[in-house]
């Protein structure tokens, strides 16, 4: 059996459902702490455990002329005001070695992006903090491969290790999610699925000289509840307010107003799933 280990008030891998959320990117101070208060309202309400995230920085937007964030300095400023004064974990991304000592001061989890998933020297570096890390898995990278990834962070002495489904590419523009991806990576480490970039269509359309990825929103619930009877330890949703206007990936983010419905569904889906587990 896989090992469970407590992030703040959350438990991973201990059977309990809990969410990863919060906008793309750090839009703004007040944009930011207003999206934690939203999610915090929600999930407080039906006893969801929550863990936030944002990026301070989008190192893998598609075209240079994409907003970024407010870089390293800023961010971390204001996670640190999400996780002081909202009271709850927070999670970021790392993309490159040098910045792992600095984020993790400020952080609970550092998070390696899914295109990074493979580079071993930030994947050891996360784990030398002592910090919980969290592996997307690559679009490009096979379930069972992942537990390469996995070995990297143990072997460099850190066990608090979670994996996150993100669909893998079909085709150019496409990703699908094959849910046997989430059993098999299960065997090794807790996982998480990741319910708004598995609907992400990367790159499938194009604005004057901007490149932007499109979504299908829509079939958000669809999956997560599908992860969720599959087993996941947890799901992972970028929520935003106003996905219209949101500064990175709002065409495949949750607006904010249709979280408490859909965490509800995963609830639900959650009991049925223990029920019939404890059903003789």
């Amino acid at each position: 059996m896989i090992s469970s280990f407590q992030i703040d008030n959350v438990r991973v891998g201990s059977g309990d459902l809990f969410l990863i959320a919060g906008p793309c990117v750090i839009e703004s101070e007040e944009h930011t702490i207003r999206m934690a208060e939203i999610i915090k309202g929600v999930t407080r309400s039906l006893n969801f455990p929550f863990i936030f995230k944002a990026s301070y920085d989008k190192a893998n937007r598609t075209s240079i002329r994409s907003f970024r964030g407010p870089g390293i300095k800023d961010g971390l400023r204001i996670l640190k005001t999400i996780k002081t004064e909202i009271s709850v974990p927070v999670l970021t991304d790392v993309h490159q070695a040098a910045d792992v000592a600095r984020v993790a001061e400020v952080v609970d989890i550092l998070q390696i992006p899914a295109f990074l998933c493979r580079q071993t020297d930030l994947i050891v570096a996360a784990a030398l903090s002592g910090k919980p890390v969290n592996i997307k898995k690559g679009q490009f990278v096979s379930p069972w491969d992942m537990r390469h990834a996995v070995e990297k962070c143990r072997d460099a002495g850190n066990s608090q290790v979670f994996l996150t489904e993100r669909g893998s590419s079909f085709g150019y523009n496409n990703l699908v999610v094959d849910m046997r991806s989430l059993a098999i990576m299960r065997k090794f480490a807790p996982v998480v699925f990741d319910a708004t970039h598995s609907v992400q269509l990367p790159s499938s359309s194009a604005d004057g000289d901007h490149a932007v990825s499109g979504g299908q929103p829509e079939f958000i619930p669809l999956l997560a509840r599908a992860a969720v009877a599959a087993g996941v330890d947890g799901v992972f949703l970028e929520v935003h307010d106003n996905p219209r206007e949101a500064k990175s990936d709002g065409a495949n983010a949750l607006e904010s107003t249709k979280l408490r419905d859909l965490l509800k569904e995963l609830l639900a889906v959650r009991k049925a799933l223990d029920a019939a587990h404890t059903t003789p």
